[in-house]
């Protein structure tokens, strides 16, 4: 190995890591783990002192911690946090590699992309699909966009955060995804609370709730992969072939839940919420199409 590929090696094996919560924790663990030279900043001094004793260098600044490492990993509350804690660190930005694993949106991601690039940073956005203790795990993936260049430079130290999911060059692409799967996640979980409480008017344990509802949660996807019905070709061609779930069959559905939470006296944002796109689409005239033709009310809301 010449010095310039020991240099390569050097510089690719440190990592900074900045914002110390469970999130930043557990990566910056997953990476001393694999070999990686670790430098941490946390605003709350003291969350460091794990990762120190396990072998992370703490940088008294934000503006040490960018300058420790080509690579640096934002695990901050939102975008405005980033600003906050690299307002006073712009000058050591130059030449380093921004991964902003923060959620916010996707107009404050492309914002972000175009102040750090200003400072002539390459700037990558993504989302971490699995809690902090996963993390590092084989179930672990990472949602990325930006520059490919940067992300195949760092992609050998990204992997071990999660398989990276490289969405293309918009900064703001990966936020959405993680968005969109978020809204998934939080809508179902809403949805799982509703069911809870409902049953449990009827005396049903929570427990023995969630016990048969689970179940129905990870089966929606082999449902539709086994169906007869291909949802997700048939949207991008336009179409809704109501052959087995009309909506007129699922508002009906829609309408006994309301009623049923109604009697029941819980509350109805989430059974009203649902059943306003079924009437929306039957009000159109659709209640012969599949159940996918909701998506116009919700791509074009009155």
């Amino acid at each position: 190995m010449n010095e310039q590929q020991r240099h390569t090696t050097r510089q690719n094996s440190a990592v900074t890591v900045i914002g110390l919560g469970p999130m930043g924790q557990a990566m910056a663990r997953v990476l001393l783990a694999a070999g990686h030279q670790v430098t941490v900043w946390n605003r709350t001094a003291s969350r460091a002192d794990g990762l120190v004793a396990f072998g992370a260098t703490r940088a008294a600044t934000p503006g040490e911690a960018v300058g420790a490492s080509d690579l640096v990993i934002l695990s901050l509350t939102d975008y405005r946090a980033m600003y906050d804690v690299l307002g006073g660190a712009t000058a050591s930005l130059a030449g380093r590699t921004l991964v902003n694993l923060s959620s916010d949106t996707p107009d404050r991601t492309r914002e972000a992309a175009t102040w750090a690039e200003g400072y002539g940073a390459a700037f990558l956005a993504g989302g971490v699909m699995v809690p902090a203790p996963m993390v590092g795990t084989v179930a672990s993936s990472v949602y990325y966009s930006g520059p490919a260049e940067a992300m195949e430079r760092h992609r050998a130290a990204l992997t071990l955060l999660g398989t990276p999911k490289h969405l293309g060059e918009d900064p703001g692409l990966a936020q959405m995804m993680y968005q969109a799967q978020l809204t998934v996640f939080l809508s179902t979980l809403s949805a799982l609370m509703h069911a809870t409480a409902m049953l449990g008017t009827a005396g049903m344990k929570a427990e023995e709730t969630l016990r048969e509802l689970l179940p129905f949660v990870d089966s929606i996807g082999a449902i539709h992969r086994a169906g007869e019905e291909t949802p997700g070709a048939a949207l991008d061609a336009g179409e809704h072939p109501g052959t087995l779930s009309t909506v007129t069959m699922m508002g009906a559905t829609a309408d006994h839940i309301v009623e049923t939470s109604t009697s029941l006296g819980l509350d109805l944002a989430l059974p009203l919420a649902v059943r306003a796109h079924y009437r929306r689409a039957i009000e159109d005239g659709h209640g012969g199409d599949n159940w996918t033709r909701i998506i116009d009310g919700i791509r074009e809301p009155r």
